[in-house]
């Protein structure tokens, strides 16, 4: 399976430790942080997508939530404009199709999968750009239905009362997937659907180490996976890694603030935990 394929299953389930660094963490995906100038404030890693027979919201993380008065998830996306403006970076420049980026047949493969799986071709998909067609294809791929941390826990801070901010724009996300070529995209894509039980076991896979909370399994797993791209990884992890470190010192200085973000960004060398602790702060495991 090739990078790009393996990045856009790891944005849509979002956990993915990069650094070759040896890790030892403690089996969880909820940690507490604290220091002399912020309030106490919990990092809960998150699954944007999983299947819903394994969706389980543990009560340390209810506890967590339940603590903090502010949550701030990777997007805002209870602000009035969210859709506004996921529509105008999901879609191509107007004017352009994805049929333009392929050949006859490529196109008619792509059609048929979606006819075969959503009951409508590429008609309906055309004027997207290609990481949303295959964040489609991925989805359509899995057995059952699925749940999501973030729309859990966005009804649960509508339920009680709590405000929710954004650690960055829904255009900083798209970016990482911009800077690859349309073209690219789509042949990942394509190569995606000929070798769909790959991606069905990686997802499966990935679902069941989420679920146990080890996150040096985790990272051994995808390190398998990938093949040293490096400079996308980077793009993917680390930089808005890095990004993230003073949206959150600014946000807990403030508010007791409970993060929700894809279990993807907390492990490694560049990860949130370590960054967290480089800055100063103590991050600690929150156990059962």
């Amino acid at each position: 399976m090739n990078s790009f394929v393996k990045i856009i299953i790891t944005a849509v389930l979002s956990f993915f430790p990069l650094t070759i660094i040896a890790q030892d963490n403690d089996k969880t995906n909820l940690w507490k942080i604290e220091g002399d100038e912020i309030k106490t404030s919990y990092l809960f890693g998150t699954m944007h997508l999983i299947p819903e027979k394994d969706f389980n919201l543990k009560d340390k993380v209810k506890t967590a939530f339940d603590s903090s008065e502010l949550v701030v998830l990777e997007l805002d996306m209870s602000h009035p404009e969210f859709m506004k403006d996921m529509m105008a970076q999901a879609y191509l420049e107007q004017g352009t199709e994805l049929k333009s980026f392929m050949d006859d047949s490529e196109y008619e493969l792509l059609d048929n999968f979606l006819k075969e799986k959503m009951g409508i071709g590429m008609q309906m998909y055309n004027t997207m750009k290609p990481f949303m067609l295959m964040s489609v294809v991925l989805m359509a791929s899995v057995d059952g239905p699925l749940a999501s941390f973030e729309m859990t826990l966005m009804q649960m801070a509508k339920e009680s009362g709590k405000q929710i901010k954004g650690l960055e724009t829904i255009a900083t996300q798209v970016g990482v997937f911009d800077a690859t070529p349309y073209d690219r995209q789509l042949d990942d894509l394509l190569d995606m659907i000929k070798n769909l039980d790959d991606s069905t076991e990686l997802f499966n896979t990935m679902a069941q180490l989420y679920i146990s909370e080890d996150i040096d399994s985790l990272y051994d797993y995808m390190d398998d996976y990938m093949n040293g791209d490096l400079e996308m990884m980077a793009r993917f992890l680390d930089e808005r890694n890095n990004n993230w470190i003073p949206e959150i010192s600014k946000f807990s200085k403030e508010f007791s603030t409970f993060y929700g973000v894809g279990a993807a960004h907390l492990a490694g060398g560049q990860g949130v935990i370590n960054l967290l602790r480089k800055a100063g702060y103590t991050v600690t495991p929150v156990m059962d």
